[in-house]
């Protein structure tokens, strides 16, 4: 059993009979009344997201898990194939499991969450930063670096985001899947 002061983001917890990933909490501690922790939460067998907040001191049951590295494969029609990059082993997983699938590349490393009770795989998470090439966008044009403006990208695995007006396509660029957003262009 664990306490609302533990609270984090990335832990699993049971909660109204299922299980679910804190994606995001916030200690509040108000000058009047006692201190509560506002929180979204993922449903791991569903992908439902939800708000909660629990008072100070509040007992929540947290599900134990586990840790390893995966490498994605590929992607069937709603499922995706991942090799543990230890033992070779592979697992299949739902779409709905997958934070950011849309920047997912063949190959690229991933961390999965599984409940160490009965082996279930709870999460997949995706690395800090992914560097994916742009395969298509309108043309850059020199001297379009001093405007914080930006033009829609397509990058390799079909995903859309805003980009720099000076990136070209076929130019490598680091994104911050989290947020799906733009960090910088990767120097070859």
């Amino acid at each position: 059993m664990a306490s609302s002061s533990d609270i984090r983001k990335g832990l699993c917890i049971k909660y109204n009979n299922d299980i679910y990933k804190v994606i995001e909490f916030l200690h509040v501690k108000p000058g009047k009344g006692p201190a509560f922790v506002r929180t979204k939460l993922k449903s791991v067998t569903n992908g439902k997201v939800i708000d909660n907040t629990f008072s100070a001191g509040h007992k929540i049951e947290d599900v134990r898990v586990e840790t390893k590295k995966y490498q994605y494969l590929y992607k069937d029609a709603e499922t995706y194939h991942f090799m543990n990059v230890d033992d070779y082993n592979q697992i299949t997983v739902q779409e709905i499991i997958l934070d950011s699938s849309q920047f997912l590349k063949e190959g690229e490393i991933v961390t999965v969450l599984i409940n160490t009770e009965d082996g279930t795989t709870l999460s997949v998470e995706m690395p800090q930063n992914v560097t994916l090439e742009i395969s298509s966008t309108e043309p850059g044009i020199k001297g379009n670096t001093a405007t914080n403006a930006t033009k829609p990208a397509i990058l390799e695995t079909g995903a859309k985001i805003n980009v720099p007006l000076f990136i070209n396509e076929g130019d490598k660029i680091k994104i911050d899947p989290e947020k799906g957003s733009y960090i910088e262009r990767v120097k070859i």
